[in-house]
């Protein structure tokens, strides 16, 4: 790995989640809310690129819930992480689902130098909170997508409103997430991540929150609503 690639991977994050990935697929467990969003957000990214037929790149695709999803809307789907232990969990579980994903231990980094404008679609998704330099792993992504491509984002806004619910309600009174699986420190206000697209080169053309009722325990996707969690779509510009 380059000195680039390898100061942009968080080993404790890593290890984090490579501690958890014997568990990624059950539906009751840690990743329970992961499996509850899930299809809010395929269904996002299917709606704003049409994936049947597209090359699609899932960076820090963990044990390949979305990848798996991304697969069944026709899509070619890579999916990359650097927590070998997840990708295993991801290999195993295509045996039942049936379907094509081609797993790889390699950062967003490395693998941009490599298949440079490759892909109709990139996804990022829960990830760019959890590296020490998300601009570098977007970088990355435009460097991925092919001119007039999709690349998506999601992670969490950093905010009082967004501490109480995705750290303190999330981790500590729901139990819905391990505790420590986030640092509000590395959380990113959508103004930031805005602006680490724009010099990216990309263009931003839609911004969407994902919000919970605790009482009704339904997720949904509100475009008026970003305070917590929110997913971004970008295109990179067909002429440069």
């Amino acid at each position: 790995m380059t000195d680039a690639a390898n100061k942009n991977v968080d080993l404790d994050e890593v290890a984090k989640f490579e501690a958890l990935a014997s568990r990624w697929w059950d539906k009751n467990s840690e990743f329970k809310p992961l499996h509850e969003i899930n299809p809010l957000r395929a269904n996002y990214i299917n709606e704003r690129a049409s994936l049947e037929g597209k090359k699609v790149i899932d960076i820090g695709c963990g044990g390949g819930i979305l990848s798996e999803s991304l697969a069944q809307f026709g899509a070619q789907v890579k999916g990359i992480d650097m927590g070998e232990a997840p990708l295993e969990v991801a290999r195993l579980h295509l045996k039942e689902s049936n379907l094509e994903v081609d797993y790889e231990r390699i950062t967003a980094e490395q693998i941009a130098d490599r298949e440079t404008a490759q892909y109709d679609v990139v996804t990022c998704l829960e990830m760019l909170e959890h590296v020490p330099d998300p601009a570098s792993v977007i970088n990355a992504c435009m460097k991925l997508v092919k001119p007039g491509g999709h690349v998506f984002f999601s992670t969490i806004n950093r905010n009082p409103k967004a501490y109480l619910f995705a750290i303190i309600g999330a981790e500590y009174i729901l139990n819905m997430l391990p505790k420590g699986t986030h640092d509000y420190a590395k959380f990113i206000q959508p103004a930031e991540l805005n602006n680490y697209a724009r010099n990216a080169g990309l263009e931003v053309t839609h911004m969407t929150g994902l919000t919970y009722n605790p009482l009704t325990k339904i997720y949904k996707l509100n475009d008026k609503d970003v305070s917590v969690n929110y997913m971004m779509h970008t295109q990179r510009p067909e002429t440069e």
